[in-house]
């Protein structure tokens, strides 16, 4: 299901945006690490045990997949939303471990109107993810192209 219908003009600097929540299983981190990033700590429980996370961890990746959907079925609309030029920085700062409830949230930073294209606008936000405890576990800055009203150019 897509995210709600918003043209660029109805964002505004400083407003969040839930994305939605869902628990991480130890299934899930395995097969994603497996064939993305498998490194011992994100495939193998007993040998993460001995690692300095002191057991299985999500990979850094499948966090942002997991953000990634949050965005596409709460957040972006089919209809306006025109894809990004990229991302400005990604940190993780917390493990995702098997059995943690993630919570997405999305804040604006800034918009502009493009300067070639009077149909589009630029918004800047940033995303981040929580787990049960409230601790924030990765974020993710990115600029997105926004379709404008028509005729509001």
């Amino acid at each position: 299901m897509p995210g709600p219908l918003r043209y660029w003009e109805d964002y505004e600097v400083g407003a969040d945006y839930a994305l939605g929540r869902r628990t991480v299983s130890e299934a899930e981190i395995i097969g994603f690490a497996t064939q993305f990033d498998p490194q011992f700590f994100h495939v193998d429980p007993e040998a993460a045990k001995r690692s300095m996370f002191g057991g299985l961890i999500a990979s850094g990746w499948h966090t942002c997949s997991i953000m990634m959907r949050m965005l596409v079925d709460n957040y972006l609309n089919p209809e306006t939303s025109l894809g990004s030029p990229g991302v400005d920085g990604i940190r993780w700062l917390k493990p995702v471990r098997p059995g943690d409830t993630l919570t997405g949230t999305m804040r604006i930073l800034e918009k502009r109107e493009s300067r070639s294209k009077p149909d589009i606008g630029i918004v800047i936000n940033e995303a981040s993810l929580q787990n049960q405890q409230g601790e924030v576990v990765a974020t993710i800055r990115a600029t997105n192209l926004i379709r404008r009203r028509a005729g509001a150019a």
